[in-house]
């Protein structure tokens, strides 16, 4: 599994199945090796809003796989395919493929009652493609360190703007149950993107009382994260039911950070924690 904010948190699971399966006292069949499904459901504690000081906690969805060559990877609130199946004993891998997220930011479930008075903003839902590099058996037999990238449009007609996420994710198992990811990300986001989230436009500064705001294209935040998956059986390679959780860190960075919905009714420090429980067969 695969990591990035939430805007990335359960798609660090996908750096996970791409490793080279343990090779000491394997089991008779690694479902991992051919067709398979992942489905696992859990819940997170994270911001209302990006930006807020206020937390919710809200059900998370996980779903990977394998289909035919074509890993279904999983988004926040999205899905990724790779088309470019790596052999089994490849120590470089590559990926390329479709990448569909929704976004449903201020949109709903807003706390804070100023920003609320700001106005609902439409859901987005962002497609696009993604792309990486894996280099396999890096520090030990099992591991694998990833460069990938997400490009994105918005084709809801919410923010109507692009982004690109840039990643660098590192996992290893520490033993046959326990497979830990770190990741590092960022996102960068165009000027349509910057004025629909991070303006006040005078309208909103009548209704809310925050000052008039104008958003701009620029990196928006840069993100670490961890994710630790245990295998309830002993060994990852035989299915069955897993427990995850995972933490992730965000600096909100420049009209990200100064707009008045961070700076005067948020934070620019967010705090995303999580995890549930996933089965797979």
């Amino acid at each position: 599994m695969r990591l990035r904010p939430i805007t990335t948190l359960l798609a660090a699971g996908t750096a996970l199945c791409a490793m080279p399966a343990l090779a000491q006292e394997a089991p008779a069949e690694n479902v991992l090796d051919g067709d398979y499904l992942t489905v696992g459901a859990g819940a997170v504690y994270v911001p209302s809003y990006r930006g807020s000081d206020d937390y919710v906690l809200s059900p998370v969805p996980l779903v990977k796989g394998r289909f035919k060559g074509i890993d279904i990877n999983p988004r926040v609130a999205g899905v990724a395919l790779d088309l470019v199946p790596d052999a089994k004993d490849a120590k470089v891998g590559f990926s390329l493929g479709p990448v569909a997220t929704y976004s449903a930011n201020r949109a709903g479930r807003i706390k804070d009652p100023v920003v609320r008075a700001a106005g609902k903003l439409d859901p987005a839902i962002d497609v696009g493609f993604t792309a990486g590099v894996t280099g396999y058996k890096l520090l030990n037999d099992y591991d694998a360190l990833t460069l990938s990238a997400d490009v994105k449009w918005d084709v809801n007609g919410a923010h109507k703007g692009m982004t690109v996420n840039p990643a660098i994710s590192y996992a290893t198992p520490l033993s046959p149950a326990l497979v830990a990811v770190v990741a590092v990300s960022a996102r960068h986001v165009d000027g349509k993107f910057g004025r629909y989230y991070y303006s006040v436009t005078p309208e909103q500064s009548v209704a809310s009382s925050l000052p008039v705001y104008r958003g701009k294209s620029g990196w928006d935040s840069v993100n670490t994260s961890l994710l630790l998956a245990y295998d309830l059986s002993g060994d990852v390679r035989d299915g069955g039911f897993s427990l995850f959780g995972a933490a992730n860190y965000s600096r909100m960075l420049n009209d990200a950070k100064d707009t008045p919905y961070t700076s005067l009714r948020g934070d620019a420090n967010q705090w995303v924690i999580g995890g549930g429980v996933a089965y797979t067969f």
